[in-house]
């Protein structure tokens, strides 16, 4: 165990909006459900599957995005600013949350939206404009980044003082926020075998990795890709990794630790509904009442689903649900 990088991460500014530990809860009928139960398969076999509850995160529809903007926001007031630029699709869960904490600490807020100006505002996009977000509409995501700049420099020229945060708040510091997270499992439950979660900008998955490695546990941690190849995620997690190393003084913690990303589960891209992944979305209310949104969580749960058919991972298995389930009104 890293204990001075522990004791350096537990010290990290945080904004005061209270978070309590999420849930993590048996899924005893969706485990029954697709694997048949110990009738069928040997118990030496067996895997047992747990959730992770952060979609129960009751500040601002909740989601992972919550965990990570504590932390960069905090360090964004701290610097003086007052408004917060983001970026995302239409239907950003990151972009709702920036704009739920902006609305909370009094800040202004602008988002970056890749795609087509909705005709009717529904579910995120709706969230933003009832939490006084000022939405640009971009044609691609190549736009955004440019974009936020473009915002960040009119706001300056007009004497205010914006923060650009990098999409999902994939940022060292927003990474930071998941190796707590994992501090927070391991008052819970004993470290499990594996971890399963949605994987897009990488942060999430980094975090969680390098709360593994600060704790000094064995768990492995498997992405599922919500768009991109696994190389180019895997790529981005090492870039956080190398980040979240330095800001922590952690001397090379995360030099060697393992990253795994799924990235079989895409279908025909971001955002686009796939069988396995309709599946995911009906099994889990079906047996359990909770709800996947159809971009992120869906696809992982089809990814664990399809590994517990395929006898491909076994012990205790912690479905980390990353939120999102506002998407299901889009």
């Amino acid at each position: 165990m890293h204990s001075d990088a522990i004791r350096r991460l537990r010290s990290l500014p945080v904004l005061p909006i209270p978070l309590h530990a999420t849930p993590i809860e048996p899924l005893l009928r969706l485990n029954d459900a697709v694997t048949g139960g110990t009738r069928v398969r040997p118990q030496a076999h067996a895997a047992r599957l747990l959730i992770k509850r952060d979609d129960a995160i009751p500040f601002g529809f909740g989601g992972n995005k919550v965990r990570k903007l504590r932390l960069v926001a905090a360090q964004a007031l701290a610097d003086g600013a007052d408004t917060l630029i983001t970026t995302g699709g239409v239907q950003s869960n990151h972009a709702r949350a920036t704009a739920s904490i902006a609305a909370k600490m009094g800040l202004g807020c602008v988002l970056v939206a890749n795609g087509v100006p909705p005709a009717k505002l529904t579910a995120n996009a709706l969230l933003d404009r009832l939490l006084g977000a000022g939405v640009r509409y971009v044609e691609r995501r190549e736009d955004r980044a440019p974009a936020m700049e473009q915002a960040a420099q009119e706001l300056r020229a007009a004497g205010r003082r914006p923060c650009v945060i990098p999409l999902g708040a994939s940022t060292p510091l927003g990474a930071a926020a998941f190796a707590l997270a994992v501090g927070e499992m391991l008052e819970q439950i004993p470290a499990p075998d594996v971890i399963v979660s949605s994987t897009s900008s990488g942060g999430t998955q980094a975090g969680l990795i390098a709360g593994c490695a600060l704790h000094g546990v064995a768990t492995r941690v498997i992405g599922v890709s919500a768009d991109d190849p696994a190389p180019a995620i895997a790529a981005t997690i090492r870039r956080i990794l190398d980040g979240l190393d330095d800001l922590l003084d952690a001397r090379g913690a995360f030099a060697d630790t393992a990253i795994e990303v799924d990235d079989r589960f895409v279908g025909e891209g971001y955002g686009i509904a796939t069988p396995a992944s309709t599946e995911a979305i009906e099994l889990a209310a079906r047996r359990e009442a909770i709800f996947l949104d159809p971009t992120y969580t869906a696809k992982a749960m089809a990814a664990v689903v399809a590994r517990l058919r395929a006898d491909e991972i076994a012990g205790t298995v912690l479905f980390w649900h990353t939120g999102g389930q506002v998407g299901l009104f889009a």
